[in-house]
């Protein structure tokens, strides 16, 4: 079933893939793996590195919430082209951010607007709306991007930054987008014109379903009930990410190990996102959301009792497998409870409060180290945000 979909939709499918593969240079993973080199470089604390970061992660979600919208309006080529040609303006300028340490705040905003938020709300909005039974599918397929990033931009990473050094690296990543990106992802989408058309068409039929705009998400009760669930992911995972390092060296974990764990990272995203599409396909989405959050819960939880070396795999394999479960299921439940006509504004909007999210963690968790309030309230904090918004959820699944 799933071979026959995949061969039918192969190209659109692999531009989903892509697209959310390149939007890892946006994504905190990528960026965290400089917080020393760029910190050093313009002798910034964590702190103030994190309050960089945050401002310019809440000024791009500002920005998206317009900018998302645009996927509703244009062709699809036209939007994933700007937003590619931004993020790498942003990759290359890095390159000068010795020479001018002003830039930084516009590199990261750049980094963050164009990757983590245009690139990855075309490679998601695009992949919900045009699926309707096999929305879970596409979903997971496209979404396999961004653990594939997971795993092997790390070890990539790593081994730029002994042979070349962090500023070439990023003006590597820029030039990936300018020469491989844009070139392939026109490729795939040379006949999405007619696609579209098919898609404007089959809505047209479901002119007696309400149309849903995002000022009806804040009516609506269910839109509070879900939410939590949703921001926990990015919330998490980027103020855990943001100082991996630190956390590595609290607990005496070395470089090569906590790069090492990313495989799993991915492998476990990878997992959720295959085990997630045609379960999400299958089973109401509301029944399926309180579970997604507790391979993360338990995840954390061996991360507070223990300092062996073998937890930092688990811990990240549990914490990806929620994410990756997270993907398909929540992409699949804005869509079902608000429909596809509206969906990139929708969606940008759903993007632009998660970005926020994204944008308090570092800065927070910044605060938190800096008061030495020690890494294990961290986690005991991450710990009671994940069950409260899971009980939410199981209480109301049935409303």
């Amino acid at each position: 079933m799933f071979f026959k979909f995949f061969l039918s939709q192969s190209n659109f499918l692999f531009f989903g893939l892509f697209t959310a593969f390149f939007a890892s240079y946006g994504q905190t993973f990528f960026i965290s793996l400089f917080n020393f080199q760029i910190r050093e470089s313009i002798n910034l604390t964590n702190a103030e590195f994190g309050l960089i970061y945050s401002l310019a992660t809440i000024i791009s979600s500002i920005v998206l919430i317009w900018y998302g919208k645009l996927i509703d309006k244009i062709d699809l080529r036209i939007f994933t082209f700007f937003s590619s040609f931004g993020l790498a303006v942003s990759c290359i300028a890095m390159f000068y951010l010795d020479y001018a340490p002003y830039l930084i705040i516009f590199i990261l905003f750049g980094l963050r607007f164009f990757g983590q938020g245009g690139l990855g709300h075309a490679s998601q909005t695009s992949m919900a709306r045009y699926y309707g039974k096999n929305r879970g599918k596409a979903l997971s397929f496209g979404s396999f991007g961004q653990p594939i990033g997971e795993m092997v931009l790390p070890i990539l990473v790593v081994l730029l930054l002994t042979l070349v050094g962090w500023q070439l690296t990023w003006l590597f990543a820029g030039f990936s987008i300018l020469v491989i990106f844009i070139p392939l992802y026109l490729f795939l989408l040379k006949d999405h014109r007619e696609r579209h058309k098919k898609f404007l068409e089959s809505q047209k039929k479901k002119n007696d379903e309400k149309i849903f705009d995002r000022r009806d998400l804040f009516k609506d009760f269910k839109f509070y009930i879900y939410l939590p669930s949703y921001l926990m992911p990015p919330f998490i995972v980027t103020g855990l990410l943001f100082y991996q390092v630190h956390i590595a060296n609290e607990k005496s974990w070395s470089l090569e190990l906590l790069a090492l764990s990313y495989v799993f990272y991915g492998l476990l995203s990878v997992v959720g996102l295959i085990i997630g599409g045609p379960i999400v396909d299958k089973f109401k989405t509301r029944n399926l959301i309180p579970i997604s959050l507790l391979p993360m819960l338990l995840g954390i939880f061996l991360l507070l009792i223990s300092d062996n070396p073998i937890i930092i795999i688990l811990y990240m394999s549990l914490m990806s497998l929620s994410c990756g479960l997270a993907i398909p299921f929540m992409g699949s439940l804005w869509a079902e409870l608000y429909g596809v006509l509206n969906l990139g504004s929708i969606r940008a909007m759903l993007h632009a409060i998660g970005v926020f999210s994204t944008a308090l963690s570092p800065y927070l968790f910044g605060v938190f180290i800096d008061l030495n309030m020690g890494i294990n309230f961290i986690f005991i904090f991450c710990l009671i945000l994940i069950s409260l918004s899971t009980i939410l959820t199981y209480i109301f699944r049935n409303y």
